[in-house]
């Protein structure tokens, strides 16, 4: 699989980096609008496990970027970026995560009750088999399981969707290996502690921008990394779910903010 699309003319010093682990595609629509006044790099990650994931993204920035690059990453890609910057600061000028994921344990168990509260009894009992299945090495078909498991999400994720689905974008599939090579070491290392001891590497400017029905809690971003990190913002907006460029009220805020943070 090819793992870069660019966006723009050079100097490409701006990566927008996939949700996930294990699909991709669905921050196309954010490296285009971004084109018009920067070159945007969009890799795609490919490697089936966490450090390869890592390796991955630091080689297409040093081969393919003009350094020092910002980041721009969605979901598990704030977390990817969050782990790029600790541990290679001399490539990253600044981070911008949208819609991370909690930072610490304790926030998860809120996550996982929003997300189900949001579901109909039949769905409930389907989102977690899937969860579980996507966890077991032995399960079968996991992109199928992955696919679905995106379906259902994206009925507890979105406040009030422009579109109804993945659908609309450029979308690299969903591919359960990754997510099962990559997921299991990265929620291990959100359990330690090791996750947001990497914020104590960062030496560029941090920024969140979150949306305020994301299931993901706002919290759980805010004060573990208002703790750790040296320059941190954080931005919360209104009636927006997880994916804030298709969100009909909160669109044009999430653009206004990005393009502020960029500059």
């Amino acid at each position: 699989m090819k793992n870069l699309r660019t966006y723009g003319k050079a100097p490409f010093n701006i990566a927008v980096i996939h949700g996930g682990p294990g699909s991709g595609g669905e921050m196309e629509p954010v490296a285009r609008q971004l084109s018009s006044r920067w070159g945007v790099l969009e890799p795609i990650q490919t490697a089936t496990s966490l450090e390869g994931q890592v390796q991955e993204l630091r080689t297409v920035l040093e081969n393919q970027g003009d350094l020092l690059v910002t980041l721009i990453g969605f979901s598990w890609g704030a977390w990817l970026s969050f782990i790029v910057a600790a541990h290679y600061p001399t490539i990253v000028k600044k981070l911008i995560l949208i819609g991370s994921g909690p930072f610490e344990e304790k926030y998860v168990a809120r996550l996982q009750e929003t997300r189900l509260s949001r579901l109909s009894g039949e769905e409930r009992v389907e989102f977690e088999l899937i969860l579980r299945a996507l966890g077991d090495p032995t399960t079968e078909d996991k992109d199928r399981l992955l696919a679905r498991l995106g379906a259902l999400a994206s009925k507890t994720d979105g406040y009030d969707l422009i579109i109804e689905g993945p659908q609309e974008f450029n979308s690299v599939g969903s591919q359960g290996d990754i997510f099962h090579g990559v997921w299991k070491d990265a929620a291990e290392m959100r359990r330690s502690g090791k996750l947001l001891e990497l914020g104590k590497q960062i030496k560029c400017p941090v920024a969140a921008i979150h949306g305020d029905y994301d299931p993901h809690p706002a919290e759980g971003v805010q004060k573990p990394l208002s703790e750790v990190l040296d320059s941190f913002r954080f931005i919360l907006l209104k009636n927006c779910g997880h994916m804030p460029w298709i969100e009909r009220r909160a669109r044009d805020e999430f653009y206004r903010t990005l393009e502020e943070e960029l500059h």
